[in-house]
């Protein structure tokens, strides 16, 4: 069985006990969160939602908070010595699945 659940305006499909990483939330670990399932599927009996499914419910528990890989933001304008560089890591959560039901 797995779903496609929605979180931080981005889609992840997920089954039970899948760790995924999504934008930061800000609650503290162990905490339990309910993620809106766009689409279930169970053996080949694919239910969709429009947008959501309904009573379905995906739970998960916050594992960890961390911050991504560094990238570099470098701007320039050739010819004027105009240079601005700059860092960025992007936060995240990880979540482990818990239960998924239709």
């Amino acid at each position: 069985m797995f779903a496609v659940v929605q979180s931080g305006g981005k889609q992840y499909k997920v089954s039970e006990n899948d760790i995924i990483s999504v934008e930061k939330i800000d609650k503290p670990v162990g905490d339990k969160v309910k993620l809106d399932v766009l689409l279930v599927s169970d053996n080949g009996n694919v239910v969709a939602g429009n947008p959501i499914v309904q009573g379905a419910v995906c739970e998960a528990e916050i594992v960890a908070h961390g911050k991504g890989d560094k990238i570099v933001v470098f701007k320039y304008k050739p010819k004027k010595n105009e240079r601005k560089k700059q860092g960025h890591r992007q936060p995240f959560t990880q979540l482990k699945i818990l239960s998924i039901k239709k």
